[in-house]
């Protein structure tokens, strides 16, 4: 009886020890196979509020050590096809039978099918404990976030950008700059246009004007990092921050910016000649709403007339309008914390003709992000700062470099206001938060020359544009117009509702409210401003 009693408890403590050996965690960050390479871990990912957007679980898979089995191959495919049975003997068998001193069978499979295998009793199946990553809201930041593969590595957006920093064990969540909130709202109204205007993609950015902080950015169509391999390479491009296009008349600001700031431009009574297109060489510049006369600096900005644009940037020069693009990182990759940047392309050759369709914001390609950087020094006292993904602190924004005074920053405020209430960007006036920004609408480059058919077009701005805090940026691929748009794809009839929509939903969530009491005092501009600028 004693020693049937030792025997009981022998075969009970082995039991017990087989148990925490299959489904006992043996350490957060990483597990080592039976191959002697780690399979790594990674912390949580989580929003700045602290919402989970990627978590690790511990997840189970199943291999074999062909030269360690006991029972027959053909044998023991049959048992195994019958657990996992979307596995053919055939392909079964191949693997039980191979030279090599180790092959998976299954990756991730489920706690059931665990126990199967060890009821197999084979000992040369292995179960491996391993890490796997999870993004519990699906598509939401598919383009931040990025994926892991299998292995644990990351190979797109976040999870590559920081693979050091994802799987230090010793270190917490990696907390971001964006506000899940916003980033849903900007990827549903960007969804809805898409739909609306039949467009082949878009992109958005919400950034903070005064840190540097992306609080949303989106691209689509989307993807789900959870099964990445089923999405198509489109869907995987971020159009944000990879893609790079022509944006249109969204430049000029940047254009009139630069006269104020270097002295072209002495006064917004300033007036330059528009009664007829220009002719370079064999290029013509004209005005899609020519007013045939000579315009003032605001009436060039709310009418958006390319003419009188491309005559502040003549006198402006190709060597100071470099510089001031390049000061407003317009020349480089996109400065972001991401992998996925997009390479601006702009003229080898910038001679005179170059700068002024630049003026107008053709001739230079850059990603929606790139944009919106420059709009946020446009609007926030002059000072440019790149992007970040990363939660900053209230008392530590991203360092910042100096391109525009606080004077020319202030009279661009009043600019982009006048847009929005007198000009092309009337659509995107959500009521009481003081929208302020630029429309553009480009044709799509295409070898050879413009496809006439396809058109970017983008809302550019900020809000409260009084005392900016965060910049917009719209941008759709390629939309067409609608009965309600009248035919019309423009930037004003598709672009400026969705600013309107987003600004409207996300500035309660963000903690700025409708506030009809203050605005920026147009009063003295508007004696410079003749009608009302079409749509």
């Amino acid at each position: 009886m004693i020693l049937l009693l030792l025997f009981v408890a022998a075969f009970t403590a082995v039991g017990v020890r087989l148990t925490q050996l299959g489904f006992v965690s043996q350490g957060r960050t990483s597990r080592r196979n039976s191959r002697g390479s780690a399979v790594v871990g990674r912390v949580d990912i989580v929003d700045r509020n602290g919402k989970v957007l990627a978590r690790t679980f511990d997840a189970y898979s199943v291999g074999v050590h062909p030269s360690q089995l006991i029972g027959k191959p053909r044998e023991l495919a049959g048992q195994i096809s019958r657990i996992l049975p979307m596995q053919s003997e055939t392909a079964l068998l191949r693997e039980l039978t191979s030279l090599k001193p180790f092959r998976y069978i299954q990756r991730h499979i489920s706690p059931a099918n665990v126990r199967k295998f060890m009821i197999l009793g084979e000992p040369g199946v292995e179960i491996l404990q391993e890490p796997e990553r999870i993004y519990p809201e699906s598509a939401l930041a598919a383009h931040v976030l990025g994926y892991a593969d299998i292995d644990g590595i990351g190979r797109a957006g976040l999870e590559r950008q920081y693979q050091d920093r994802l799987t230090a064990s010793a270190q917490g969540p990696l907390q971001l700059s964006i506000d899940g909130r916003v980033q849903a709202v900007l990827e549903l109204e960007l969804q809805n246009a898409m739909t609306e205007h039949s467009a082949i993609g878009a992109a958005g950015v919400v950034l903070d004007a005064n840190t540097g902080e992306v609080i949303a950015l989106a691209s689509l169509p989307g993807f789900n990092p959870n099964t990445p391999s089923r999405s198509t390479s489109d869907a995987r491009f971020n159009r944000a921050t990879q893609g790079v296009y022509e944006l249109g008349s969204t430049f000029k600001a940047f254009t009139i910016a630069t006269a104020l700031e270097t002295g072209v431009i002495h006064s917004l009574a300033d007036r330059y000649d528009a009664r007829v297109p220009l002719q370079m060489g064999r290029f013509r510049i004209h005005d899609d709403d020519a007013q045939n006369r000579w315009l003032t600096v605001p009436e060039i900005f709310a009418y958006s007339s390319n003419i009188g644009a491309a005559r502040i940037a003549q006198a402006i020069g190709a060597d100071r309008q470099r510089s001031f693009l390049d000061r407003l990182g317009m020349l480089r990759p996109v400065a972001v914390d991401l992998p996925e940047r997009g390479r601006p392309l702009y003229p080898a050759s910038w001679g005179e003709l170059a700068t002024m369709t630049v003026g107008f914001g053709h001739g230079l390609a850059v990603s929606p992000l790139h944009l919106a950087l420059g709009y946020a020094a446009v609007v926030n006292g002059g000072v440019w700062r790149p992007a970040t993904l990363l939660k900053m602190s209230d008392d530590r924004p991203v360092a910042g470099t100096r391109v525009f005074s606080q004077q020319t920053s202030a009279t661009m405020r009043s600019l982009l206001r006048l847009v929005v209430v007198h000009g092309t960007g009337v659509k995107a006036n959500a009521h009481g938060y003081r929208v302020g920004g630029k429309t553009g609408t480009a044709e799509k480059a295409e070898r050879g020359g413009y496809n006439h058919h396809a058109l970017i077009s983008t809302f550019a701005g900020a809000f409260p544009i009084d005392a900016p805090r965060y910049v917009v940026v719209v941008t759709l691929d390629e939309p067409k117009g609608t009965r309600a748009t009248g035919g019309y794809a423009t930037a004003g009839w598709v672009a400026a509702p969705v600013a309107h929509g987003l600004i409207r939903t996300i500035g309660p969530m963000l903690g700025v409210y409708p506030d009809l009491s203050r605005d920026i005092d147009l009063t003295p501009i508007l004696p410079l401003v003749t009608g009302t600028a079409a749509e």
